[in-house]
């Protein structure tokens, strides 16, 4: 599981990350990255709203996201702070298919 230092959790910077972040979408998820000036290990956040299904597959797509992004964590430059947001065909996607997803938006923001 992703550690508390390795996660956003204020509003503020959800908010910050979807608005001025660049942006990189898949087939079930879209990702937004910013550089934190100030370095630091990479952060992440999870967005899973109501149209991906009830709260027990809300949860469960979140959770399949945070074990993604622990296993990728080393993937991404010190102070990359990035945001998935689940689209609703997250719900249906078993776990390989949502990490190879995460994979590649990923390599998007790694490769510019």
């Amino acid at each position: 599981m992703l550690a508390s230092e390795l996660r956003i959790t204020t509003g503020a910077d959800y908010k910050r990350l979807v608005r001025r972040g660049r942006r990189s979408v898949g087939a079930v998820t879209v990702a937004y990255m910013h550089m934190n000036p100030n370095g630091g290990s990479p952060r992440f956040g999870f967005i899973v709203a109501k149209n991906v299904g009830n709260a027990v597959t809300r949860n469960r797509v979140r959770r399949r996201l945070k074990a993604a992004s622990f296993e990728l964590r080393d993937s991404f430059p010190p102070g990359a702070e990035i945001v998935y947001r689940a689209f609703p065909s997250a719900a249906v996607a078993d776990y390989g298919t949502i990490r190879s997803d995460i994979a590649a938006v990923s390599a998007r923001f790694v490769s510019k």
